[in-house]
């Protein structure tokens, strides 16, 4: 998370994180890493960065802006050589990008160094930060990473102990992360925030490059690790840390826990890989499963609709829908590869350019057609609205919009890209008025209780907080100032 200014406006982000370590002191990581970020491309397209180790030698870091391909080219890294890494990919959303906001982040001081990855959004920064400059600490950036850094360092004064550390750090911050540190010393810990907001994973593969070694891996989704086709061994639990280390294996301890759980369920309607389990979980499963749901919610009557899916993220719900109402699924948008996610291109204005370039018509196959159009949420409505505006100008005889998210009405505080009300389409508009704004026939959105029935889990251990305001947080008192802040202030 980096905040561009001194009042500590937010740039929200949704990262993706990685650590390996192979138990071959001879074997180079750095090609796993790449294919890792590869693999959580989609989790953020703004900036990619990577830092290797051996045991009880430097760390080197290389980070820039762009995408991994473009970030991690042979050139830039055949100068990185360790068996232990990180890598991460960073997506923000405000049109700032600068290398200072890429990761993963290096602190050194007399008492401490270590490298770290960070996906999440920390609530209580800049209280944490006020009581860290009052003792001394000072800082160079407004990132998040850099409060957490000095918190640590500050617990490392009294403590050497990585696992009491961490611990510590976990009851002092609020909010939702995943994170990685990778030591000096060259061991990795993986850790969730105590509600779990964030997914992380880990598994297992073997190389097969001059005799077999273990490599250990961690990351944000399990396609990560089947990328390397490697072994998903478990998923960590909020509140645990997962300790890796040369020669040694996984170890896990869970050191804080809650009451309650708060898996983000808008990573299994829009932000994971399709093949990736969220905490065992199939997100390819729950969005088929809440296509099937809108089509017994609201069917279309009609001898002559076809499905239409809103490439990429809308397509396993529209087979869902199309197998339950027994309806031709058609790929009627074709999206060009080259363009990058809209929804996660910072700032309104390259949105709404993207949008025609990204999206290809295909006319025959929509020309008289009454088209069922799915997609998976609709936030600000940019996209959607060129969509249907796209699908009529091509001689669609209507559209009827089928969304497999119920109405995104909240601002999101724990690291999504819609924090004000006043971005919200549904949040001042009925389902009605969303309707006719968006040029639709018809709109119909998933229910609540379709949602978690097709996640699979209840109320309790799912955020929902940008559908229903109920935010899982410690620090409910500032969450209408952390609104008005963002009010205005955006690019």
């Amino acid at each position: 998370m980096h905040r561009s200014n001194v009042n500590h406006d937010k740039i929200r982000e949704q990262c993706g994180v990685f650590g390996v370590v192979c138990d071959d002191g001879s074997k180079n990581v750095a090609q796993y890493v790449y294919s890792g970020l590869m693999a959580l491309q989609h989790r953020g397209q703004e900036a990619a960065g990577i830092a290797v180790m051996r045991p009880n030698s430097p760390i080197t870091c290389f980070k820039d802006c762009g995408l991994v391909n473009d970030v991690l080219r042979p050139d830039n890294i055949k100068g990185l050589f360790g068996n232990i890494a990180l890598g991460h990919v960073r997506y923000g959303t405000v049109a700032s990008s600068t290398p200072e906001c890429a990761q993963p982040w290096f602190f050194e001081s007399n008492e401490v160094t270590f490298a770290i990855v960070f996906n999440g959004t920390i609530t209580n920064y800049a209280v944490l930060r006020k009581k860290l400059e009052e003792k001394g600490h000072i800082f160079t950036t407004e990132v998040d990473t850099e409060v957490i850094s000095n918190l640590i360092a500050s617990i490392h004064v009294t403590t050497k102990d990585w696992i009491a550390i961490i611990q510590s750090l976990m009851n002092l911050l609020d909010g939702s992360y995943a994170i990685i540190i990778m030591t000096s010393k060259g061991d990795l810990y993986g850790f969730r925030d105590p509600l779990g907001f964030k997914p992380l994973c880990f598994g297992e593969f073997s190389t097969s490059n001059g005799g077999e070694s273990r490599v250990q891996v961690l990351a944000s989704e399990t396609c990560a690790i089947d990328a390397l086709l490697g072994k998903v061994t478990g998923h960590v639990k909020p509140g645990e840390i997962v300790h890796a280390r040369v020669g040694e294996g996984l170890h896990s301890e869970k050191v804080v826990s809650s009451p309650r759980r708060a898996l983000c369920q808008f990573e299994f309607v829009y932000f994971a890989n399709n093949t990736s389990e969220l905490d065992g979980i199939s997100v390819y499963d729950v969005r088929k499963k809440l296509g099937a749901n809108l089509a017994r919610l609201a069917p279309v009557s009609s001898n002559n609709a076809i499905v239409v899916p809103v490439p990429d993220s809308g397509r396993s719900a529209a087979l869902g829908y199309a197998q339950a109402s027994n309806l031709p699924l058609e790929e009627a948008l074709i999206k060009n590869r080259y363009i990058t996610r809209t929804f996660i291109m910072p700032g309104q204005d390259k949105r709404r350019s993207l949008v025609n370039l990204k999206l290809f018509p295909d006319k025959r196959t929509i020309a008289g057609k009454d088209i069922i159009l799915i997609d998976d949420s609709i936030v600000r409505g940019t996209t959607t609205e060129k969509i249907v505006r796209m699908l009529k100008a091509n001689g669609a005889r209507s559209v009827h919009l089928r969304i497999s998210c119920p109405p995104i009405k909240f601002p999101c505080y724990m690291g999504i890209d819609f924090p004000t009300r006043q971005e919200l389409m549904a949040s001042y508009h009925s389902v009605d008025e969303v309707c006719k704004m968006l040029g639709a026939d018809s709109l119909a959105y998933q229910t609540m209780e379709g949602l978690m029935e097709s996640i699979g889990l209840t109320k309790n251990e799912l955020c929902c907080a940008c559908l229903d305001r109920d935010y899982p947080l410690k620090s409910q008192p500032v969450l209408d100032d952390l609104e008005q802040t963002f009010t205005g202030k955006r690019k």
